[in-house]
């Protein structure tokens, strides 16, 4: 399934990985406060490429007025 970056919630994205550093930096991994500032000022193509690095399934993101219908 090929995926278009203007297809995904780019922002919703943001979000979700600034949540998932900052847990990150509380839990195990001062690193993380780093790799935090690089979400908050990457573009949306760096979003994607961080997303898929820590394994995120981007077809979770797809924007809902692109999501296929099954019946």
């Amino acid at each position: 399934m090929d995926i278009f970056i203007d297809d995904i919630d780019i922002k919703r994205l943001r979000k979700d990985l600034i949540d998932y550093y900052t847990s990150a930096m509380f839990i195990a991994s001062p690193i993380a406060i780093m790799d935090l500032t690089k979400v908050e000022k990457a573009s949306d193509k760096e979003i994607v490429d961080i997303a898929c690095d820590n394994k995120f399934d981007l077809r979770k993101y797809i924007k809902t007025s692109k999501r296929l219908i099954k019946w």
